[in-house]
């Protein structure tokens, strides 16, 4: 596979850049090809300041997408959600007609599961400071699935990517040598499967379980409201 790297953290030499090395050794070693997007050693601009045109940097960054047949999204959580280099990136580079906005033969709009990024993998890696309970179902932070909903649902899979399961560190900024050695053990074990990990079962726009009016038919998850409704 063509997997390109995303990551998102100001420190090369932090628990998330470790993990980066060491993930990036992973799929070479596994015969993988390999292209990285380092946004801050890049000096990645998040701002959209085009409107007409295309810079060159952001055609760069397609044409990685386009490349991959896989995307590893890495970073730390903030704030409940992403770095704003990282938000800015998905910004500037999925675009409309190339991301969004895009049609089939039929006039019908491609997304949620479809799309041009369709047949495409993605797997989001995230580092916490939160302990794992305080990010579960009755955390205080609320559910890990929950705040990257807008990440896995509203931009990767609305394009049409196949989103795997994320993988998550808890206790980033208390990590003891063990657990280090475990976060590596376990990132390495999901790289080997990523060709073969089955992705979260989003539901597709298209394929009918919502009404004209893109609500959930009422004979699907039926008493049931929220963002859980949407995985089938």
């Amino acid at each position: 596979m063509n997997v390109l790297w995303l990551f998102a953290h100001p420190e090369p030499h932090s628990l998330g850049g470790a993990l980066r090395d060491d993930g990036l050794a992973t799929l070479r070693a596994l015969g993988h090809g390999v292209c990285e997007s380092d946004l801050y050693a890049m000096g990645w601009n998040p701002v959209v300041d085009e409107i007409a045109t295309t810079p060159p940097e952001v055609r760069a960054e397609q044409a990685k997408l386009t490349w991959a047949d896989a995307v590893v999204v890495q970073f730390p959580l903030w704030w409940y959600g992403t770095p704003a280099i990282l938000k800015g990136w998905f910004d500037r580079v999925f675009v409309k007609g190339y991301a969004y906005d895009v049609r089939g033969a039929d006039g019908r709009t491609l997304r949620y599961g479809e799309g041009a990024l369709a047949g495409k993998r993605a797997l989001v890696v995230v580092t916490a400071g939160s302990p794992a309970p305080a990010l579960g179902p009755r955390g205080v932070n609320g559910p890990l699935a929950d705040l990257l909903f807008g990440l896995q649902h509203g931009t990767l899979f609305y394009t049409g990517m196949s989103v795997l399961p994320p993988y998550a560190v808890y206790n980033a900024d208390r990590m003891t040598d063990c657990a280090y050695s475990c976060a590596v053990a376990g990132l390495r074990e999901r790289l080997h499967a990523l060709g073969t990990t089955a992705p979260l079962p989003f539901r597709t726009q298209n394929g009918g379980d919502y009404g004209r009016d893109l609500v959930l038919r009422p004979d699907l998850a039926p008493g049931r409201e929220g963002l859980g409704v949407h995985l089938g």
